[in-house]
C-alpha cells in the first residue's frame, strides 16, 4: 500500500514539473521571438538616414580602434548645395568654377574629366592631321575660321613642295584654364604642355628645319566650343594660341 502511495506522489510531482517547464518555455519563446524581430529591423537601417551618415556607437566590450572621422554631413551638404550657390560667391573663389557650373547646368551629361580625355585625343589627331594634310578630318574637328587658317598653311606648304613631320611624344599636362557660356554656346580653353618632334623636309627629302632626334616642349592654349542646342554632340576647336 505504501509503495502505491509513493508511486502516485512521483507522478503528481512529475506533472507539476512538466507544467512549470512548459510555462517557462512559453515565456522564453515569446521573448526570443521579439528580439529576433528587432534584429531584422536593425539590418534594414534607419529609414530616416538613407545615407548612413549617423553611425551607431560601438559596444564597450568590442575591440575597435577609433579613427578620426570626416564631417560627412557637412561634406554632403556642401556637395548638394554647390549647384544652388550664388555664382557671385563661386566667382570670388574660382572663376573657372563659374563657367563649368554654367556648362553643367546647360548640359547635365557634361563631365570635366571625360571632356579632357576627349580633348587630349583631339589634340593629337589635329596635330597629326595638320602635318599629313588631312583636310577632311580637320574640317570635322575645326571651326570654319580655324579650318581656313589650317588649310591655308597646308596649301602654302604644298606649293613650296615641303612636307611636315610632327610626332607628339608625350602630353605632360592638359588643364582647363577658362570656361564660360555665351548664349547657348559653351567655351572651354585647355592648356596643353607636350613634348613634340617637328621636322620640315624639302622636295628632295632633306631636312630644312627641325631635328628628328630632338624633342621640344610646346605649350598650347586651345579653345573648344559646343552649341548646347545643336543635335551634334561634338565639340570643335575654335581658337588656338601658343607661348612659342
Amino acid at each position: 500500500m505504501g509503495n502505491g502511495i509513493q508511486f502516485l506522489d512521483i507522478i503528481f510531482f512529475a506533472l507539476i514539473a512538466a507544467f512549470l517547464v512548459l510555462r517557462l518555455r512559453n515565456v522564453l519563446g515569446r521573448r526570443d521571438g521579439h528580439q529576433g524581430d528587432q534584429g531584422d529591423q536593425g539590418d534594414q537601417g534607419d529609414p530616416r538616414d538613407p545615407f548612413n551618415l549617423v553611425r551607431p556607437p560601438h559596444a564597450e566590450n568590442e575591440n575597435v580602434v577609433q579613427l578620426p572621422e570626416r564631417d560627412d554631413t557637412g561634406a554632403f551638404e556642401e556637395l548638394v548645395n554647390a549647384e544652388n550657390r550664388p555664382e557671385a560667391d563661386i566667382e570670388a573663389h574660382d572663376p573657372l568654377a563659374v563657367g563649368l557650373t554654367q556648362i553643367m547646368r546647360a548640359d547635365k551629361s557634361f563631365e570635366a574629366e571625360g571632356f579632357l580625355v576627349g580633348a587630349r585625343t583631339a589634340f593629337e589627331m589635329i596635330i597629326n592631321g595638320f602635318a599629313s594634310g588631312d583636310t577632311d578630318m580637320l574640317q570635322a574637328l575645326l571651326s570654319r575660321e580655324v579650318y581656313g587658317n589650317f588649310a591655308e598653311a597646308i596649301a602654302k606648304r604644298e606649293d613650296a613642295d615641303e612636307s611636315l613631320e610632327t610626332l607628339v611624344r608625350a602630353i605632360r599636362a592638359s588643364d582647363m584654364v577658362e570656361a564660360y557660356m555665351e548664349g547657348t554656346t559653351a567655351y572651354v580653353t585647355v592648356k596643353f604642355v607636350s613634348d613634340q618632334t617637328k621636322v620640315t623636309r624639302n622636295s628632295e627629302g632633306k631636312i630644312i628645319d627641325g631635328d628628328p632626334q630632338e624633342s621640344v616642349e610646346v605649350t598650347d592654349f586651345w579653345t573648344f566650343a559646343h552649341n548646347m542646342r545643336s543635335r551634334d554632340p561634338n565639340w570643335t576647336l575654335v581658337a588656338t594660341g601658343s607661348l612659342d
